[in-house]
């Protein structure tokens, strides 16, 4: 285990005018390991990840990735930190326009780092690790279920043999079975890769199965974090409603007047 986490937060804070999103995240995520964020809708759990990324700027706080102030680097340090990041979006985020082995190899292709008839090859490979034959390279998504949309998406985000992988809610949209089975894939994809990963999600069997580490954000704030394996017992109040979906707790839904 690393000394220095290979992502930390630390006194995260985003408005969007009056509505105070992240309140000061504090969050370290470990290197080699699988990170879980959960919380409800409007936590905070987006804008966290965004703000890593650099889709969004900060008001407050420090976003270290390996001990380096990501809001300090320069354009030319911050492309160098992208191209070892991969990211599967929530709806997958296929380009409708181009056939699949194109949207796995997106971004090799748009920075000429391999020629068009080295991507066929590339994606093949990549698809194979989500268990999706090369034949379906050629197919368009719209031409694919849901589930292989997914692992298309998980393809494109692992074809560049990423050093970090985010995923934004990777099982929304699934049915149970196959949820399992993209989890089961995100975790042999990171392991293979010895990526660190970091995943935003409310769904607590999807967080169980990927997570080593989970972290709990409500209004803004981390209120918890601890092993994975926990959720549910925790012997936080408000952890454990959330994970066990009870309606009676800390966690009061607020009305919207």
């Amino acid at each position: 285990m690393s000394a220095t986490p290979r992502i930390r937060l630390r006194g995260l804070r985003k408005a969007f005018g009056a509505k105070q999103v992240l309140d000061g995240v504090d969050l370290d995520v470990v290197a080699g390991h699988s990170t879980v964020v959960l919380g409800g809708s409007g936590s905070g759990k987006s804008v966290t990840i965004k703000c890593i990324l650099g889709l969004l700027s900060p008001d407050e706080g420090l976003i270290e990735v390996d001990g380096q102030d990501v809001t300090r680097m320069s354009r030319a340090e911050r492309a160098a930190l992208l191209d070892r990041t991969g990211m599967l979006f929530q709806n997958g985020a296929l380009f409708d326009s181009l056939p699949v082995w194109e949207n796995v190899c997106f971004k090799l292709l748009a920075q000429k780092r391999v020629t068009r008839a080295q991507a066929r090859d590339v994606a093949a490979e990549a698809l194979a690790q989500v268990g999706l034959a090369a034949t379906v390279g050629e197919l368009s998504p719209a031409e694919l279920s849901g589930g292989m949309q997914k692992r298309v998406a998980l393809a494109r985000a692992i074809a560049a043999r990423p050093d970090i992988i985010f995923f934004d809610e990777p099982t929304t949209g699934l049915d149970p079975i196959m949820g399992a089975v993209i989890d089961g894939l995100i975790v042999d994809c990171v392991r293979r890769l010895g990526a660190t990963a970091l995943s935003i999600t409310h769904d607590m069997a999807s967080a169980r199965r990927i997570g080593d580490t989970a972290a709990m954000i409500h209004k803004g704030r981390i209120v918890w974090s601890g092993p994975a394996e926990t959720l549910g017992h925790t012997g936080n109040a408000m952890v454990d409603q959330f994970a066990n979906g009870e309606r009676e707790g800390p966690i009061q839904m607020e009305l919207r007047r």
